[in-house]
Protein backbone atom coordinates (compact mmCIF):
# COMPACT_ATOMS: atom_id res chain seq x y z
CA UNK A 1 0.00 0.00 0.00
CA UNK A 2 2.50 2.68 -1.26
CA UNK A 3 1.55 5.68 -3.53
CA UNK A 4 -0.92 8.35 -2.76
CA UNK A 5 -3.84 6.62 -1.18
CA UNK A 6 -4.41 7.88 2.50
CA UNK A 7 -4.42 5.25 5.26
CA UNK A 8 -7.85 5.63 7.41
CA UNK A 9 -9.39 2.45 8.53
CA UNK A 10 -7.33 1.08 11.08
CA UNK A 11 -9.16 2.24 14.86
CA UNK A 12 -7.73 5.01 16.39
CA UNK A 13 -7.71 3.31 19.60
CA UNK A 14 -5.75 0.29 17.93
CA UNK A 15 -2.93 2.87 16.60
CA UNK A 16 -2.88 4.44 19.87
CA UNK A 17 -2.08 1.27 21.99
CA UNK A 18 1.07 0.73 19.74
CA UNK A 19 2.85 3.21 21.45
CA UNK A 20 5.53 3.78 18.06
CA UNK A 21 9.12 4.44 18.70
CA UNK A 22 10.56 5.52 14.97
CA UNK A 23 13.84 5.97 14.23
CA UNK A 24 15.96 6.57 17.57
CA UNK A 25 13.36 6.24 19.67
CA UNK A 26 13.63 5.87 23.92
CA UNK A 27 13.34 2.22 23.95
CA UNK A 28 13.72 -1.05 21.63
CA UNK A 29 13.23 -4.25 22.13
CA UNK A 30 16.87 -5.25 20.91
CA UNK A 31 16.66 -9.17 20.01
CA UNK A 32 18.72 -10.32 17.77
CA UNK A 33 18.48 -9.15 14.10
CA UNK A 34 20.95 -9.78 11.47
CA UNK A 35 23.24 -12.35 12.11
CA UNK A 36 27.64 -11.18 13.58
CA UNK A 37 30.64 -12.42 11.92
CA UNK A 38 32.57 -15.19 13.23
CA UNK A 39 34.97 -14.17 15.99
CA UNK A 40 38.38 -13.53 15.49
CA UNK A 41 41.51 -11.44 15.92
CA UNK A 42 44.77 -10.87 15.26
CA UNK A 43 47.41 -13.75 15.98
CA UNK A 44 49.85 -12.33 18.25
CA UNK A 45 51.88 -15.05 18.79
CA UNK A 46 54.55 -13.44 16.97
CA UNK A 47 53.63 -9.50 17.66
CA UNK A 48 56.59 -7.41 18.31
CA UNK A 49 56.26 -6.54 22.02
CA UNK A 50 59.12 -3.59 21.90
CA UNK A 51 58.47 -1.10 19.00
CA UNK A 52 55.82 0.73 21.24
CA UNK A 53 58.62 2.41 22.55
CA UNK A 54 60.11 3.63 19.54
CA UNK A 55 56.92 4.55 18.63
CA UNK A 56 56.55 7.04 21.44
CA UNK A 57 59.43 8.66 21.22
CA UNK A 58 59.15 8.92 16.99
CA UNK A 59 55.22 10.98 18.40
CA UNK A 60 57.17 13.12 21.09
CA UNK A 61 60.12 14.33 19.10
CA UNK A 62 57.94 14.89 16.12
CA UNK A 63 58.37 18.18 14.99
CA UNK A 64 56.14 19.70 11.55
CA UNK A 65 57.31 18.33 8.16
CA UNK A 66 58.25 14.62 10.25
CA UNK A 67 57.27 11.76 8.55
CA UNK A 68 56.76 8.95 10.91
CA UNK A 69 57.06 5.57 8.93
CA UNK A 70 55.75 2.45 10.50
CA UNK A 71 56.92 -1.04 9.15
CA UNK A 72 55.28 -3.98 8.02
CA UNK A 73 54.71 -6.38 11.26
CA UNK A 74 52.42 -6.71 14.27
CA UNK A 75 52.86 -4.30 17.26
CA UNK A 76 51.12 -4.65 20.69
CA UNK A 77 50.74 -1.55 21.97
CA UNK A 78 49.58 -1.59 25.67
CA UNK A 79 49.37 2.63 26.15
CA UNK A 80 47.20 5.03 24.27
CA UNK A 81 49.38 7.15 21.99
CA UNK A 82 49.19 10.89 21.35
CA UNK A 83 50.22 13.74 18.74
CA UNK A 84 50.14 17.30 19.51
CA UNK A 85 52.56 18.63 17.02
CA UNK A 86 51.13 20.24 13.60
CA UNK A 87 52.11 19.20 10.58
CA UNK A 88 52.99 15.04 10.94
CA UNK A 89 52.38 12.35 8.28
CA UNK A 90 52.38 8.86 10.04
CA UNK A 91 52.22 6.30 7.15
CA UNK A 92 52.34 2.48 7.57
CA UNK A 93 52.98 0.08 4.80
CA UNK A 94 49.03 -0.85 4.39
CA UNK A 95 45.80 -1.87 6.55
CA UNK A 96 46.70 -5.09 6.88
CA UNK A 97 50.11 -4.77 7.03
CA UNK A 98 51.05 -2.24 9.33
CA UNK A 99 48.89 -3.57 12.66
CA UNK A 100 49.06 -1.90 15.20
CA UNK A 101 47.08 -4.04 18.47
CA UNK A 102 45.85 -2.51 21.39
CA UNK A 103 44.22 -5.90 22.95
CA UNK A 104 46.43 -5.83 25.84
CA UNK A 105 46.00 -1.95 26.59
CA UNK A 106 45.98 -0.54 29.87
CA UNK A 107 46.10 2.86 29.94
CA UNK A 108 44.71 5.88 27.46
CA UNK A 109 41.20 6.25 26.74
CA UNK A 110 42.17 6.17 23.14
CA UNK A 111 44.18 4.36 21.03
CA UNK A 112 45.61 7.42 19.21
CA UNK A 113 44.89 10.75 20.07
CA UNK A 114 45.29 14.05 18.00
CA UNK A 115 45.54 17.10 18.57
CA UNK A 116 46.85 19.15 15.22
CA UNK A 117 46.07 20.59 12.27
CA UNK A 118 47.65 19.42 8.87
CA UNK A 119 47.89 15.83 9.92
CA UNK A 120 47.50 12.65 7.60
CA UNK A 121 47.42 9.05 8.72
CA UNK A 122 47.61 6.55 5.95
CA UNK A 123 48.04 3.30 5.68
CA UNK A 124 47.66 1.11 9.02
CA UNK A 125 45.19 -0.82 11.18
CA UNK A 126 44.66 0.11 14.76
CA UNK A 127 43.14 -2.93 16.52
CA UNK A 128 41.20 -3.68 19.74
CA UNK A 129 41.58 -0.46 21.47
CA UNK A 130 40.36 0.02 25.14
CA UNK A 131 38.02 2.95 23.54
CA UNK A 132 38.07 5.14 21.00
CA UNK A 133 40.46 4.14 17.71
CA UNK A 134 41.48 7.60 16.11
CA UNK A 135 40.22 10.32 17.62
CA UNK A 136 41.43 13.27 16.19
CA UNK A 137 40.32 16.56 17.81
CA UNK A 138 40.61 20.17 17.15
CA UNK A 139 42.80 20.06 14.29
CA UNK A 140 41.93 21.56 10.42
CA UNK A 141 43.37 19.97 7.02
CA UNK A 142 42.53 16.52 8.48
CA UNK A 143 43.25 13.45 6.22
CA UNK A 144 42.36 10.07 6.84
CA UNK A 145 43.23 7.26 4.74
CA UNK A 146 43.65 3.83 4.03
CA UNK A 147 43.15 3.40 7.86
CA UNK A 148 41.37 0.23 9.49
CA UNK A 149 39.94 0.51 12.87
CA UNK A 150 38.75 -2.66 14.17
CA UNK A 151 37.40 -4.64 17.27
CA UNK A 152 38.35 -8.33 15.91
CA UNK A 153 35.96 -10.17 18.54
CA UNK A 154 32.40 -8.99 16.72
CA UNK A 155 30.18 -6.56 17.52
CA UNK A 156 29.99 -6.53 21.14
CA UNK A 157 28.83 -3.58 23.74
CA UNK A 158 32.57 -3.72 25.18
CA UNK A 159 33.94 -2.58 22.09
CA UNK A 160 35.49 1.09 21.73
CA UNK A 161 32.92 3.64 21.05
CA UNK A 162 33.88 5.31 17.96
CA UNK A 163 36.85 4.09 14.90
CA UNK A 164 37.78 6.94 13.11
CA UNK A 165 36.53 10.14 15.13
CA UNK A 166 37.24 13.89 13.96
CA UNK A 167 35.55 16.26 16.47
CA UNK A 168 35.28 20.60 15.73
CA UNK A 169 37.50 19.97 12.99
CA UNK A 170 37.50 21.91 9.66
CA UNK A 171 38.65 20.70 6.33
CA UNK A 172 38.60 16.71 6.75
CA UNK A 173 38.56 14.20 4.35
CA UNK A 174 38.24 10.12 5.08
CA UNK A 175 39.06 8.07 2.04
CA UNK A 176 39.13 4.24 1.30
CA UNK A 177 39.31 3.38 4.67
CA UNK A 178 37.42 0.25 7.30
CA UNK A 179 35.66 0.67 9.93
CA UNK A 180 34.48 -2.63 11.68
CA UNK A 181 32.66 -3.41 15.49
CA UNK A 182 32.54 -0.40 17.11
CA UNK A 183 29.67 0.38 19.50
CA UNK A 184 28.99 3.73 18.55
CA UNK A 185 29.87 4.98 15.22
CA UNK A 186 32.86 3.55 12.91
CA UNK A 187 32.91 6.51 11.08
CA UNK A 188 31.85 9.45 12.87
CA UNK A 189 32.59 13.60 12.30
CA UNK A 190 31.18 15.51 14.57
CA UNK A 191 30.46 19.58 15.19
CA UNK A 192 32.77 20.25 12.34
CA UNK A 193 32.62 21.88 9.09
CA UNK A 194 33.96 20.71 5.30
CA UNK A 195 33.85 17.08 5.40
CA UNK A 196 34.40 14.50 2.39
CA UNK A 197 33.97 11.08 3.42
CA UNK A 198 34.19 8.64 0.58
CA UNK A 199 34.64 4.58 -0.72
CA UNK A 200 35.21 3.91 3.00
CA UNK A 201 33.80 0.58 3.92
CA UNK A 202 31.83 0.07 7.61
CA UNK A 203 30.55 -2.90 8.63
CA UNK A 204 29.21 -4.50 12.54
CA UNK A 205 28.71 -1.10 13.60
CA UNK A 206 26.23 0.32 15.30
CA UNK A 207 26.15 3.30 13.32
CA UNK A 208 28.18 2.80 10.24
CA UNK A 209 28.72 6.21 9.42
CA UNK A 210 27.71 9.40 10.74
CA UNK A 211 27.64 13.16 10.27
CA UNK A 212 26.66 14.90 13.39
CA UNK A 213 26.06 18.39 13.80
CA UNK A 214 28.24 19.73 10.87
CA UNK A 215 28.15 21.93 8.08
CA UNK A 216 28.91 21.10 4.51
CA UNK A 217 29.49 17.34 4.22
CA UNK A 218 29.39 14.92 1.40
CA UNK A 219 29.30 11.37 2.17
CA UNK A 220 29.64 9.36 -0.82
CA UNK A 221 30.73 5.95 -2.28
CA UNK A 222 30.70 4.44 0.82
CA UNK A 223 29.59 0.74 1.63
CA UNK A 224 27.66 0.56 4.79
CA UNK A 225 26.57 -3.25 5.44
CA UNK A 226 25.74 -5.26 8.45
CA UNK A 227 25.46 -2.02 10.78
CA UNK A 228 22.49 -1.69 13.01
CA UNK A 229 21.99 1.88 11.20
CA UNK A 230 24.14 2.51 7.79
CA UNK A 231 24.23 6.12 7.45
CA UNK A 232 23.10 8.92 9.93
CA UNK A 233 22.95 11.97 9.69
CA UNK A 234 21.86 13.75 13.17
CA UNK A 235 21.73 17.12 15.12
CA UNK A 236 22.06 16.61 18.88
CA UNK A 237 21.02 19.54 21.60
CA UNK A 238 23.76 21.33 23.34
CA UNK A 239 26.73 21.07 21.04
CA UNK A 240 28.25 23.84 19.92
CA UNK A 241 27.16 23.83 16.72
CA UNK A 242 23.88 22.76 14.40
CA UNK A 243 24.42 21.19 11.21
CA UNK A 244 23.13 21.62 8.31
CA UNK A 245 23.98 20.94 4.44
CA UNK A 246 24.93 17.23 3.81
CA UNK A 247 24.68 15.35 0.83
CA UNK A 248 24.27 11.53 1.05
CA UNK A 249 24.91 10.14 -2.61
CA UNK A 250 26.16 7.05 -4.18
CA UNK A 251 26.65 4.92 -1.65
CA UNK A 252 25.61 1.79 -0.74
CA UNK A 253 23.29 1.02 2.50
CA UNK A 254 22.60 -3.06 2.30
CA UNK A 255 21.61 -5.14 5.26
CA UNK A 256 22.15 -3.15 8.16
CA UNK A 257 20.17 -5.44 10.52
CA UNK A 258 23.05 -6.25 13.26
CA UNK A 259 20.99 -5.78 16.75
CA UNK A 260 21.91 -2.90 18.65
CA UNK A 261 24.73 -3.44 20.96
CA UNK A 262 25.30 0.66 21.98
CA UNK A 263 25.70 0.90 25.56
CA UNK A 264 22.59 1.83 27.45
CA UNK A 265 21.52 5.33 27.62
CA UNK A 266 23.59 6.92 23.98
CA UNK A 267 21.45 8.06 21.47
CA UNK A 268 23.16 5.29 19.37
CA UNK A 269 21.51 2.78 21.72
CA UNK A 270 18.19 3.41 20.41
CA UNK A 271 18.90 3.34 16.57
CA UNK A 272 16.39 0.44 15.38
CA UNK A 273 17.97 -2.46 13.84
CA UNK A 274 17.46 -2.76 10.44
CA UNK A 275 17.60 1.09 9.28
CA UNK A 276 19.48 1.87 5.84
CA UNK A 277 19.40 6.03 6.43
CA UNK A 278 18.54 7.92 9.09
CA UNK A 279 18.30 11.76 9.06
CA UNK A 280 17.45 13.16 12.54
CA UNK A 281 16.60 16.47 13.30
CA UNK A 282 19.36 18.04 10.53
CA UNK A 283 17.99 20.52 7.71
CA UNK A 284 19.11 21.22 4.21
CA UNK A 285 20.31 16.93 3.47
CA UNK A 286 19.99 15.62 0.22
CA UNK A 287 19.92 11.52 -0.06
CA UNK A 288 20.19 10.62 -3.75
CA UNK A 289 21.96 8.49 -6.49
CA UNK A 290 22.27 5.11 -3.69
CA UNK A 291 21.51 1.79 -3.64
CA UNK A 292 19.45 1.16 -0.09
CA UNK A 293 18.16 -2.11 0.10
CA UNK A 294 17.23 -4.97 2.78
CA UNK A 295 16.98 -2.84 5.62
CA UNK A 296 14.20 -4.61 7.62
CA UNK A 297 12.98 -1.56 9.59
CA UNK A 298 13.09 1.17 7.29
CA UNK A 299 15.61 1.92 4.05
CA UNK A 300 15.23 5.86 5.02
CA UNK A 301 13.74 6.86 8.57
CA UNK A 302 13.43 10.85 8.47
CA UNK A 303 12.68 12.05 12.35
CA UNK A 304 12.81 14.89 14.75
CA UNK A 305 13.85 15.18 18.17
CA UNK A 306 10.66 14.38 20.14
CA UNK A 307 11.14 10.68 18.78
CA UNK A 308 14.14 10.23 20.00
CA UNK A 309 13.13 9.82 23.32
CA UNK A 310 14.74 13.37 24.51
CA UNK A 311 12.94 16.03 26.84
CA UNK A 312 12.40 19.62 25.63
CA UNK A 313 14.60 20.55 28.83
CA UNK A 314 17.44 18.68 26.62
CA UNK A 315 17.62 21.50 24.31
CA UNK A 316 19.14 24.66 23.88
CA UNK A 317 16.74 27.87 23.40
CA UNK A 318 18.04 27.88 19.75
CA UNK A 319 18.23 24.44 18.74
CA UNK A 320 15.71 23.42 15.89
CA UNK A 321 14.34 19.62 16.68
CA UNK A 322 12.59 19.43 13.27
CA UNK A 323 13.98 17.82 10.17
CA UNK A 324 13.51 20.25 7.49
CA UNK A 325 14.40 20.89 3.38
CA UNK A 326 15.17 17.28 2.85
CA UNK A 327 15.86 15.55 -0.59
CA UNK A 328 15.09 12.08 -1.63
CA UNK A 329 15.68 11.84 -5.35
CA UNK A 330 16.91 8.77 -7.81
CA UNK A 331 17.87 6.31 -5.07
CA UNK A 332 17.29 2.38 -5.78
CA UNK A 333 15.12 0.60 -3.23
CA UNK A 334 14.95 -2.84 -2.60
CA UNK A 335 13.14 -4.60 -0.05
CA UNK A 336 13.36 -3.88 3.35
CA UNK A 337 10.75 -2.86 5.89
CA UNK A 338 9.35 -6.40 5.94
CA UNK A 339 10.52 -7.18 9.50
CA UNK A 340 10.76 -3.76 11.79
CA UNK A 341 12.60 -3.90 14.97
CA UNK A 342 10.31 -4.15 17.94
CA UNK A 343 6.98 -5.43 19.09
CA UNK A 344 5.14 -1.87 18.50
CA UNK A 345 6.43 -1.59 14.75
CA UNK A 346 5.73 -5.07 14.12
CA UNK A 347 2.16 -4.10 15.18
CA UNK A 348 2.11 -1.33 12.89
CA UNK A 349 3.47 -2.79 10.16
CA UNK A 350 0.85 -5.74 9.91
CA UNK A 351 -2.29 -3.38 11.21
CA UNK A 352 -1.51 -1.41 8.05
CA UNK A 353 0.02 -3.52 5.27
CA UNK A 354 -0.78 -6.98 6.43
CA UNK A 355 1.24 -9.82 7.72
CA UNK A 356 2.82 -9.79 4.26
CA UNK A 357 3.72 -6.39 3.92
CA UNK A 358 6.42 -3.84 4.12
CA UNK A 359 6.62 -0.16 5.03
CA UNK A 360 7.67 1.97 2.68
CA UNK A 361 10.99 2.90 1.99
CA UNK A 362 10.77 5.94 3.73
CA UNK A 363 9.15 6.67 7.12
CA UNK A 364 8.98 9.83 9.00
CA UNK A 365 7.70 10.41 12.38
CA UNK A 366 5.02 13.42 11.18
CA UNK A 367 6.58 16.02 13.20
CA UNK A 368 7.02 19.36 11.79
CA UNK A 369 7.33 22.82 13.45
CA UNK A 370 3.91 24.91 13.73
CA UNK A 371 5.80 28.27 13.81
CA UNK A 372 6.63 27.97 10.40
CA UNK A 373 3.53 26.62 8.60
CA UNK A 374 1.81 29.20 6.51
CA UNK A 375 -2.04 28.39 6.10
CA UNK A 376 -1.92 25.36 7.21
CA UNK A 377 0.97 24.00 5.44
CA UNK A 378 4.78 23.50 5.42
CA UNK A 379 6.68 26.12 3.66
CA UNK A 380 8.00 24.13 -0.03
CA UNK A 381 11.33 24.97 1.04
CA UNK A 382 10.66 23.59 4.55
CA UNK A 383 9.20 20.13 3.14
CA UNK A 384 10.40 16.77 2.58
CA UNK A 385 10.48 16.03 -0.90
CA UNK A 386 10.34 13.08 -2.85
CA UNK A 387 11.32 13.03 -6.55
CA UNK A 388 11.82 8.96 -6.56
CA UNK A 389 9.85 6.97 -8.66
CA UNK A 390 7.52 4.90 -6.94
CA UNK A 391 8.78 5.41 -3.81
CA UNK A 392 6.68 6.03 -0.69
CA UNK A 393 6.22 7.41 2.27
CA UNK A 394 4.71 6.46 5.54
CA UNK A 395 3.63 9.55 7.82
CA UNK A 396 2.56 7.83 11.44
CA UNK A 397 1.77 11.18 12.65
CA UNK A 398 3.78 11.49 15.38
CA UNK A 399 2.49 14.88 16.81
CA UNK A 400 -1.13 13.19 17.51
CA UNK A 401 -0.14 10.18 18.90
CA UNK A 402 0.05 7.99 15.71
CA UNK A 403 -4.18 8.58 15.43
CA UNK A 404 -3.69 8.89 11.90
CA UNK A 405 -0.97 7.40 10.20
CA UNK A 406 -0.31 7.96 6.42
CA UNK A 407 0.93 7.46 3.33
CA UNK A 408 -0.47 10.03 1.20
CA UNK A 409 2.55 11.46 -0.58
CA UNK A 410 1.22 14.36 -1.94
CA UNK A 411 2.33 17.33 -0.03
CA UNK A 412 6.16 15.69 -1.05
CA UNK A 413 6.18 15.61 -4.35
CA UNK A 414 8.63 18.37 -4.62
CA UNK A 415 12.29 19.59 -5.64
CA UNK A 416 14.59 21.72 -3.43
CA UNK A 417 17.15 23.42 -4.77
CA UNK A 418 20.02 21.38 -4.69
CA UNK A 419 23.52 21.83 -3.17
CA UNK A 420 27.12 22.35 -4.01
CA UNK A 421 29.44 20.22 -3.34
CA UNK A 422 32.34 20.16 -0.46
CA UNK A 423 35.67 21.30 -2.06
CA UNK A 424 38.45 20.80 0.26
CA UNK A 425 41.90 22.48 0.26
CA UNK A 426 44.39 21.12 -1.98
CA UNK A 427 42.21 18.02 -3.12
Amino acid sequence: MQGGKKFTSVPRGEIMKMRIWLSVAAVLVLGACGSKPAEKGTDLSRANTTYQNELMELLIDAKPGTVIEIPAGVFTIDSGLSLNVDGVTIRGQGMDKTILNFRNQAAGAQGLLVTASNFTIEDLALEDTKGDALKINEGENIVVRRIRTEWTQGPKTENGAYGIYPVQTRNVLIEDSVAIGASDAGIYVGQSQKVVVRRNRAEYNVAGIEIENCIDADVYENLATNNTGGILVFNMPQLQQAGYRTRVFNNRAISNNTRNFGHAGTPVASVPAGTGVIVNSNDQVEIFDNEIADNKTGNIIISSLFSAGYSDSAMSADFDPYPESILIKNNRFRGGGNSPDGVDLQTLRVAMFGPTGRFPDIVWDGYFNPKRQVNGETPAALRICIDNGEAGILNVDGPNKYAKPSTDIAAHRCTLPRLSPVTLPGA
